[in-house]
């Protein structure tokens, strides 16, 4: 069991208890959460309000400093390109997530990640023993909305 990732994973279950698609993260430095968030793009009518920039806005708040280099992120869902791109900007370490992203099967996570047009890289892991459990959060989701 991951500490980390079980903290993700309650981030999403609040997102899907206020509508909004139950993705979910947590920045970790050495060992202790500095930011967490989960997806507010209903309530804040904002494109940009996804968990991981979320969790990263308060872990700079917190650390005050935007450097994040010695953190790590544990996030519900493969991260998209924006907030890859935050990711890296941000210079955080490692992502480990739980599901993969159905529809991406370009890489592009992992391009931005390994990018030349960027000074920092960031390595990325899955989680496969939740990659089940944060895929069915996000499926349930989904098919409970449908049609609404």
């Amino acid at each position: 069991m991951n500490i980390f990732m079980e903290r993700a994973i309650e981030e999403a279950l609040k997102a899907k208890k206020k509508a909004e698609v139950p993705i979910g993260a947590v920045v970790v430095k050495n060992g202790v959460v500095v930011g967490k968030g989960y997806n507010k793009r209903e309530k804040t009518k904002s494109a940009i309000n996804h968990a991981e920039i979320i969790a990263i806005k308060k872990a700079c708040r917190k650390l005050k400093d935007w450097r994040l280099e010695d953190c790590e992120m544990y996030v519900t869902l493969k991260p998209c390109p924006m907030c890859a791109g935050a990711i890296a900007n941000a210079r955080i370490k490692k992502v480990y997530y739980g599901a993969d992203e159905k529809t991406a099967g370009d890489n592009l996570c992992e391009k931005i990640f390994e990018s030349t047009r960027l000074n920092h890289k960031v390595e990325m892991e899955n989680l496969e023993e939740y990659s089940e459990v944060c895929s069915r959060l996000l499926t349930d989701f989904f098919k409970s909305h449908r049609g609404k």
